[in-house]
């Protein structure tokens, strides 16, 4: 079965009933953990942006303290699901300041783990990729943001 374009799928909501929205949306939010979690952000997060990307940052955090730093092979793969985690994040708000902002922080973290991701090409290959994506991000933002996140990362 191939699915509809997004176009096709805006057409056929624009002609529900409100009850049949809302029967639509939540039997989207039972099947995968991602539909969930976008909801989540939309109904509950999106409001106070800052607040979202301040829970963000720590779980960031504390995925940084709490993973298995006996092989640079574990180390590689804890890395990649945080990355991964943290671009989910960044998928749902959709915002430049955020995806700056939590790239960041991830950098930042990755700097300051033990042992060194310098020591590792990987690791080494993937913080200069996320360097480059933060630059990437900050040049559409304000001035002063644009300054103070690069700022932050010149530091690392």
């Amino acid at each position: 079965m191939k699915p509809a374009s997004a176009a096709q799928i805006k057409q056929a909501l624009k002609h529900k009933s409100a009850a049949e929205l809302l029967e639509l949306t939540l039997r989207l939010s039972r099947f995968k953990k991602e539909n969930k979690e976008l909801l989540t952000y939309l109904l509950f997060e999106q409001q106070d942006e800052e607040g979202y990307r301040q829970e963000v940052k720590s779980l960031i955090s504390n995925d940084f303290k709490e993973f298995n730093a006996s092989s640079y092979y574990y180390i590689k793969k804890t890395v990649r699901k945080i990355l991964r985690q943290t671009k989910k994040h960044i998928r749902y708000s959709g915002n430049k300041q955020t995806e700056a902002e939590l790239l960041s922080h991830f950098c930042k973290e990755l700097a300051n783990m033990q042992p060194s991701y310098s020591n590792n090409i990987a690791l080494r290959n993937l913080m200069v990729r996320q360097l480059q994506l933060v630059k990437t991000a900050t040049k559409q933002l304000h001035e002063d943001l644009s300054y103070d996140i690069l700022k932050e990362i010149e530091n690392i």
